[in-house]
């Protein structure tokens, strides 16, 4: 029997749980392709074969399916517009002690950003961030804290001066900021979403969801929003429906619970 990509697809989901039908299928049918002929593997079901019995080759694969593409301060520009409006309005509204989500973190670039980021307005004992991911390893790195020279390129001067020390070729972030966030592995397709957060970033992840997925985690995410909380969202995507999903556009990126 020939197995296809519909049998891998749920082979996949029995294994990691992570639902390939939400990914926009040419894309990740190429990506996942690639990585099996770079195994001189032939077939779906010998590759799965692999993934059963191969711990090293199954974290390979679950680290290539997510896509691990982050920097610190990304688009700074919306980054100036975090600092300048948005977080002095959610202290404004809701107090000094604020619960923010890093959802689809990565590998800690963008949770680290928002506790220098609230740096600027809190003391950091008052800032907790919570951060996940679906990938356990990329969590594990974020845990280490090396970053790239490049991955730190936007970091306002201070701020790396402040909590960067050059170890090698890379740079570690300091122990202050990385106590601010806590971890924790979390599947957006399937697991149950948090509530009353003031603040929920998720920034360039979903482009690779199918429309039916995007507008799943979007109404997710508005519920798990305190009203009058913010939604950050990435450059390369937009919430067409935001009103009928119960949220208002504040600016290009930000949109707000209403």
């Amino acid at each position: 029997m020939a197995y296809d990509y519909e049998y891998f697809k749920k082979a996949v989901f029995d294994l990691t749980k992570i639902n390939l039908n939400a990914y926009k299928e040419k894309q990740m049918k190429r990506r996942i392709d690639t990585l099996i002929s770079k195994h001189r593997i032939v077939g779906y079901e010998n590759y799965v074969q692999l993934l059963k019995t191969d711990k090293a080759k199954f974290e390979e694969f679950v680290n290539y399916l997510t896509i691990n593409v982050s920097e610190f301060y990304r688009n700074p520009s919306q980054w100036d517009v975090m600092d300048r409006d948005v977080i002095p309005e959610l202290i404004r509204k809701f107090g000094k002690s604020l619960k923010v989500w890093s959802a689809a973190c990565s590998t800690g670039d963008e949770p680290y950003s928002l506790v220098m980021a609230l740096s600027r307005h809190l003391p950091l004992n008052q800032i907790k961030i919570f951060a996940t991911d679906l990938d356990k390893q990329v969590i594990e790195k974020a845990k280490i804290g090396l970053y790239t020279e490049k991955s730190i390129a936007s970091v306002p001067a201070d701020l790396k001066k402040k909590y960067f020390t050059k170890v090698g070729p890379s740079w570690q972030i300091s122990n202050e900021i990385k106590s601010r966030v806590e971890f924790k592995e979390h599947n957006l397709l399937k697991d149950t979403y948090p509530t009353a957060y003031h603040m929920i970033v998720c920034r360039n992840v979903l482009i690779y969801f199918t429309e039916e997925a995007k507008d799943e985690v979007f109404v997710k995410f508005q519920q798990s929003l305190a009203k009058g909380g913010i939604l950050f969202i990435g450059s390369t995507e937009q919430i067409i429906n935001y009103k009928e999903i119960g949220l208002e556009r504040k600016n290009s990126f930000f949109y707000e619970k209403v």
